[in-house]
């Protein structure tokens, strides 16, 4: 049905009654106030007058049913029709099932595309959806309870099938990278790795570990004798690959299950926070017969900048080869290469140069052996992208001659190295607005000088974060890059033959632009995008 609605909705109302002038009057006073809050929701904050006459008021003036939706109006279980984070992000309850349809309860906030993103996932669950809407924060009520019984719901499953499917479930809603399942002296601790952070979610009892170890053990498909350290991998998940690892601990067997989303889409390198510059992209990355290293430690987003890299430069005119460990996104068009016990990267790559690859991509730079015949690669007219576990983009060059890499290799290929870290991103929910404070301020600057750079904080906010249900009470949500980026050129590669120093190597790439991470890392705090204590814990600047 088309939004009817032609005037304010405030006027609508005074004009049937339902409110009065200094009604509305007062709503925009307070409007003023919470710039976020929209009008509707905000007379009924100031309870004008009865909210289910309100509500009715709104949805119908919107071509739409009304209800005061309260928890117990909830029949069902939402996460058995939509994910907690699906409803989350379009402010939507399922609340009631009747043959071929469903109830859904919408915020009076309407939001046409939010409405049609929940249609389909349930048409594609057979069913025809009813639409209601309510106050934006009844359904935050609704689903911050149901968050609440998170913990409470796994004690309580008495059946070790649902209660393993739970954690799992669980852990998918909330955006989780990692679950860790750890026996301690008294307990089995639940944590979630969330935006790079560990989140204790429950605690399960301890009478229920052996069951819950042997759960896992089988859908893992791991010998269930066996106490020694294990891999293995969950499939019964369609959406997910899930690697699983085991490791002995003096209270029994601590579990890891890391998430890896089969559909998972690319994100675009801008997106990821490099920085939107055209030209420094195609000098980063636009280059032939050369290797290109993404430099950071584990847990750093490395890999998924290789898939960025990868889609920026994919077309239907070259040939492009993975090898990874595991493929963690499958990219239509590419040639993708698993390695195993039998194919190790060394053994892959000396295949894959046998099928006349354009560029190839090294998951990891892992050894002596892979790092000569990646270095090979890039002599003998191939574009070869891969990652290496070290702190910043010049000690690529310290652990590439760690490798057994000559120098006069690493010069004559080497083309660039990037290094990254991921810094957490204020929560936009619950985060509040504030001018920078002097001590703040003396840090920018400081860190400009240092490095020769200066920061615009005419105008420019930060934030305090305060934590709320969608961020986990963290006051952060999802993460960034930070990144800086060192481009040979001959006086470095010069430095490099000469067998310098990476101080040295450093102060002359530092001469030719080179900035180190700390530098983007201070534009994202200015930009407003995360906050210096957050930079502070990642890099210790103060």
């Amino acid at each position: 049905m088309e939004l009817k609605r032609r005037q304010p909705i405030g006027i609508e109302l005074v004009r049937r009654g339902i409110v009065k002038d200094t009604d509305i009057q007062r709503a925009l006073e307070y409007q003023k106030e919470h710039p976020g809050q929209k009008i509707g929701e905000i007379l009924n904050i100031l309870k004008v007058c009865d909210s289910e006459t309100l509500i009715n008021a709104i949805a119908e003036i919107q071509g739409e049913k009304g209800i005061v939706l309260k928890p117990e109006d909830v029949e069902i279980n939402v996460q058995d029709y939509i994910s907690l984070d699906v409803a989350r992000q379009n402010k939507a309850v399922p609340f009631g099932v009747m043959p071929g349809k469903i109830k859904v309860c919408f915020s009076s906030t309407i939001n046409r595309r939010s409405m049609e993103n929940i249609r389909l996932i349930l048409l594609n669950k057979g069913l025809v959806m009813e639409r209601y809407i309510t106050f934006e924060e009844n359904i935050k009520k609704i689903l911050d309870s149901f968050e609440g019984e998170i913990s409470e719901n796994m004690n309580e499953q008495k059946d070790i099938t649902t209660l393993v499917d739970s954690i799992i479930r669980t852990a998918i809603d909330k955006r989780t990278s990692d679950i860790h399942i750890e026996p301690l002296e008294d307990k089995v601790r639940i944590r979630y790795r969330i935006d790079g952070e560990l989140i204790t979610v429950a605690d399960i009892d301890k009478d229920k570990q052996s069951q819950l170890i042997g759960r896992l053990k089988a859908i893992s498909e791991m010998h269930q004798e066996k106490q020694e350290s294990q891999d293995g991998r969950i499939v019964m998940y369609p959406e997910y690959n899930i690697r699983v690892s085991s490791q002995k601990n003096i209270y029994g067997e601590k579990f890891v299950l890391r998430l890896l989303k089969k559909d998972q889409s690319i994100k675009g390198i801008f997106e990821l926070g490099f920085p939107r510059d055209e030209k420094v992209l195609k000098e980063c990355f636009n280059k032939k017969n050369s290797i290109v290293v993404v430099a950071a430690p584990t847990g750093e987003g490395k890999t998924t900048t290789l898939y960025s890299i990868i889609d920026y430069l994919n077309s239907p005119e070259i040939n492009i080869t993975t090898i990874e460990d595991p493929v963690e996104i499958r990219i239509p068009g590419l040639n993708q290469i698993e390695t195993d016990k039998k194919a190790s990267f060394s053994n892959s790559l000396r295949t894959v140069l046998r099928q006349d690859p354009d560029i190839i991509l090294v998951g990891e730079i892992r050894d002596n052996e892979t790092a000569e015949i990646a270095m090979q690669s890039g002599q003998t007219g191939h574009y070869v992208l891969s990652t290496i576990h070290t702190i910043d983009g010049v000690e690529v060059i310290t652990r590439l001659r760690k490798f057994g890499v000559s120098n006069y290799d690493i010069a004559s290929t080497l083309a660039t190295s990037v290094s990254q870290r991921l810094v957490r991103k204020v929560c936009p929910e619950c985060s509040r607005q504030r001018d920078f404070n002097e001590e703040e301020i003396k840090i920018i600057q400081q860190i400009g000088k240092m490095y020769g750079v200066e920061y615009d904080l005419n105008g420019k906010k930060t934030y305090d974060v305060v934590g709320c249900a969608k961020c986990n009470q963290t006051g952060y949500y999802e993460r960034i890059g930070i990144f800086e980026w060192l481009v040979l050129n001959e006086e470095i590669k010069q430095l490099i033959v000469d067998n310098k120093s990476t101080l040295e190597i450093k102060k002359k790439a530092s001469e030719h632009g080179y900035k180190p991470l700390i530098v983007d890392g201070i534009q994202k705090v200015v930009d407003g995008i995360t906050t210096l204590t957050e930079l502070n814990n990642k890099l210790i600047i103060y």
